[in-house]
C-alpha cells in the first residue's frame, strides 16, 4: 500500500513535544528471505514521554514487531522491508557492529521471561553495571545511577540485594531487576514485552508507574507488548491491536477499548475478566492462522460471525473512522451492534460445606534459614476452586511447591483426601502423583526443548498409567485439543511456539492424567485474554465435569471472580484473610486485602462490546 495508506498511530503531542523518537513505516518481516510474510505493512510512530500499546492473541505477531525496532528476526525469519527511525537514525540500515552499540544505549528491550534475560551465574550487581559499562560515556556516575534506577524500579538498592543472584529473587523482583538495566542507559526508545506478566497487582502497579513516570520526564519513547488489556488502558495513550501480523485497528485508547469498531478487537475485549463482578468469560471461536499461512481476503473471516464471501475474498483496506484506523469491510455493521456479555455466574457453594480433599494445618516452610510461610491452614474442597493471592515474595509459589512435593522444608500437616503427604515426591506412590498435577508458571523452562509437543503432553501418561502408543496418542491429541492446539502442533518443538502456545501446552500436559487436584501456579499470566478466556472456562467445565479441585495462584484479582468459590490472601507468608471470593474482595476486612483491590487495573471505555453478531444472545449464567 502507498505510504499514507498505511494503517498505524500518529500519536497526538505529549508533555515532551512534538518530537517524533520512534518511526515505523512499512515493516514486513518474512519466513525466510523469499518465505510469505509473517507481517506486514506495519506502521506506527511515538513521540517523545510517550507510550504505545500493541495488543493481540499470541502468535498475532507483536513479538516479531517489537524485535524488528531492535534490527533483529527471530531463527527462521528475515527483515525483508521496511525502515525502523530512532530519532531519525535508520536501525535496519546500521550494520551489526552499530546495532550492538545502539542495543541498551538508544534502544532498550524488556522481555517476558526474566528468569531467561538474566544471567544465573552472575550476581544482580555485576549484571547492572555491565549494562552500564558496555555503553562507556552514557552515564557518569555507574554507582549512583545503579541505586537510582533500583529505587525507581521499587527495588531496595541494598549492598545485600547487589550480591544476590537472580535465582535468590522472586519473579516480581526479577522484572522489576529488568527494567532498571533497561532504564540505567537512559535510552531513547524502550519496548517492553509484557514485562508485568509475573508481578502482583500492586507490583504491577508500581512498575506501570515508573515507565509512565520515567518516559515523561526523560522523553523516552515505548512500545508496550501486553495481553492483559487492562493494564495497557491505564497507562498507553494509543493502542495498536495484531491479528495475523497486521495491525487491523489503531487509534486513541479510550476510543479503541471504548467503542471498538473491528470485530477482533470487540472479541478480545469481551473476555476481559472484571475486577467489580464474577463473569462468564467469552473467548473468541477458532484459532488464528499460523504465521505465514494468512488465508485469502481478511485474515479475521474465518472466526468472524460478521463475515460476507466479500470478506472471505478481498483484502481490507484501512479505513479512516473517528480518529481511527480499522481494516474491515462490515465496519458499518460492527458499529451498529452493541452486545454486552456479562452474566452473573450462579455458582454459591462454600468451601465450610464440603469434605476438604486437600488440607493444610500449620505449615510452615523455609528457605534455607530463611523463613517463607508461617502457620498457613488452608481447606480444598472436591470440585471446588480456591484461589491463593498476594504480592511477589509473600510465599505463594513456595505454598504449591510444598503440596505437589517440590519443597522439602516445611513442617506442619498436608493431607489428601485424609492421608498425610510426604515432603517429597519421591516418597508419594505413582497414584497420588497422578492425581496431583503442578502447572508451572513459566513455560519457557517447564518444557523440555529436546523434545517435540507430542512427546511432551504423552509423557505423564506413560510415566503413570503405562498406556500403550495408540491410546497415548489419542489422548494427547484430545488433550491437546481441550486447550485450543490442533494435532500438527503434536511434531513441533516449544521453541516454534509462542508464549501464549507454550503455557497451553504445560496445562494439557498435566490435564492429560486427568487429575484429582490441580495447583495452578500463574498459569494465564501468559496468555492473552482470548485464550485466558478459554482456559478458564475449560478449567470451570473440568472442575464441575470430573470433580477436579483446584488451587488457583494468581495475581490477577479481576480473574478470581470468574473461577474461584473461595480465596485465600498471603502476605509475608502468612494468612491475613480468606473466605468467600465475594466476601473477601467486596468486603475486606484486612487493610493489606483492600490495598490490593485499590491496585486492580481496571478496563475503563464507554463500553465493552461483545464478541457476537447482532442477533446473538447474551451469555446465560454460568452453570455449577
Amino acid at each position: 500500500m502507498a505510504g499514507d495508506q498505511q494503517i498505524g498511530v500518529d500519536s497526538a503531542p505529549g508533555p515532551a513535544g512534538d518530537e517524533v523518537r520512534l518511526e515505523v513505516r512499512g515493516l514486513e518481516v518474512r519466513l525466510g528471505r523469499t518465505g510469505p510474510d509473517v507481517v506486514s505493512d506495519v506502521s506506527f510512530t511515538v513521540q517523545a514521554g510517550q507510550v504505545l500499546g500493541l495488543v493481540g492473541e499470541s502468535g498475532s505477531g507483536k513479538t516479531t514487531v517489537v524485535l524488528a525496532l531492535l534490527g533483529h528476526a527471530r531463527r527462521g525469519l528475515s527483515i525483508s522491508s521496511g525502515e525502523v527511525r530512532v530519532d531519525g537514525v535508520d536501525l535496519l540500515q546500521l550494520s551489526a557492529a552499530q546495532l550492538r552499540a545502539v542495543r541498551g544505549a538508544r534502544v532498550a528491550y524488556v522481555p517476558q521471561d526474566p528468569a531467561a534475560a538474566l544471567n544465573p551465574t552472575l550476581r544482580v550487581g555485576t549484571q547492572l553495571n555491565e549494562a552500564i559499562r558496555v555503553h562507556p560515556g552514557a552515564v557518569e556516575d555507574p554507582g549512583g545511577r545503579i541505586r537510582e534506577v533500583l529505587q525507581e524500579a521499587h527495588l531496595d538498592a541494598s549492598p545485600e540485594l547487589l550480591r544476590r543472584y537472580p535465582h535468590q529473587l522472586s519473579g516480581g523482583q526479577q522484572q522489576r531487576v529488568g527494567l532498571a538495566m533497561a532504564f540505567a542507559c537512559r535510552p531513547a526508545l524502550i519496548v517492553l514485552d509484557e514485562p508485568t506478566t509475573g508481578l502482583d497487582v500492586s507490583t504491577q502497579r508500581h512498575v506501570l508507574d515508573t515507565i509512565r513516570s520515567l518516559c515523561a520526564a526523560y522523553g523516552v519513547a515505548a512500545v508496550y507488548v501486553s495481553h492483559d488489556l487492562a493494564v495497557v488502558g491505564g497507562l498507553v495513550s494509543d493502542v495498536a491491536v495484531m491479528y495475523s501480523g497486521q495491525i487491523i485497528e489503531a487509534g486513541p485508547t479510550a476510543k479503541v477499548f471504548g467503542d471498538p469498531l473491528h470485530p477482533y478487537t470487540r472479541g478480545l475485549l469481551s473476555a476481559v475478566p472484571s475486577p467489580l463482578q464474577a463473569t462468564r468469560l467469552t473467548g473468541i471461536d477458532g484459532q488464528p492462522p499460523r504465521p505465514g499461512r494468512r488465508p485469502a481476503g481478511c485474515s479475521f473471516a474465518p472466526r468472524c460471525d460478521y463475515a460476507t464471501e466479500e470478506c472471505r475474498s478481498q483484502q481490507p483496506e484501512p479505513v479512516l473512522i473517528d480518529a481511527r484506523a480499522v481494516r474491515c469491510l462490515r465496519v458499518a455493521q460492527v458499529r451498529e451492534s452493541s452486545t454486552s456479555v456479562a452474566a452473573a455466574l450462579g455458582r454459591a457453594a462454600t468451601a465450610a460445606d464440603e469434605v476438604p480433599i486437600l488440607s493444610l494445618r500449620d505449615v510452615a516452610a523455609s528457605h534455607g534459614r530463611r523463613p517463607v510461610l508461617s502457620g498457613v491452614d488452608l481447606d480444598v474442597p472436591a470440585e471446588s476452586c480456591v484461589a491463593v493471592v498476594g504480592e511477589s515474595g509473600s510465599g505463594k509459589t513456595t505454598l504449591a511447591r510444598c503440596i505437589v512435593g517440590l519443597h522439602r522444608n516445611w513442617t506442619g500437616d498436608i493431607r489428601f483426601e485424609g492421608a498425610p503427604l510426604t515432603a517429597g515426591t519421591r516418597d508419594r506412590p505413582r497414584q497420588v502423583l497422578r492425581r496431583v498435577q503442578y502447572i508451572f508458571q513459566n513455560p519457557y523452562t517447564s518444557l523440555n526443548p529436546r523434545k517435540t509437543i507430542g512427546q511432551i503432553v504423552a509423557q505423564p501418561l506413560e510415566q503413570y498409567l503405562r498406556l500403550g502408543y495408540r491410546e497415548r496418542s489419542q489422548r494427547t491429541a484430545r488433550a491437546l485439543a481441550d486447550v485450543s492446539l490442533g494435532a500438527d502442533f503434536l511434531s513441533r518443538y516449544p521453541d516454534q511456539l509462542s508464549g501464549g502456545e507454550r503455557q497451553r501446552v504445560a496445562i494439557a500436559r498435566a490435564l492429560v492424567v486427568e487429575p484429582d487436584l490441580l495447583v495452578c501456579d500463574e498459569v494465564t499470566s501468559a496468555l492473552d485474554v482470548s485464550v485466558q478466556a478459554v482456559i478458564v472456562e475449560l478449567l470451570r467445565g473440568l472442575q464441575s465435569e470430573h470433580r477436579i479441585a483446584m488451587i488457583f495462584i494468581t495475581h490477577n484479582l479481576a480473574l478470581v471472580r470468574s473461577i474461584a468459590q473461595s480465596v485465600v490472601v498471603l502476605r509475608d507468608g502468612a494468612v491475613v484473610e480468606s473466605g468467600p471470593v465475594g466476601q473477601v474482595l467486596d468486603r475486606p476486612a484486612d487493610p493489606y486485602t483492600a490495598r490490593l483491590m485499590q491496585d486492580v487495573a481496571k478496563l475503563t471505555g464507554a463500553g465493552t462490546p461483545g464478541p457476537s453478531a447482532p442477533d446473538a444472545a447474551a451469555s446465560e449464567p454460568a452453570a455449577p
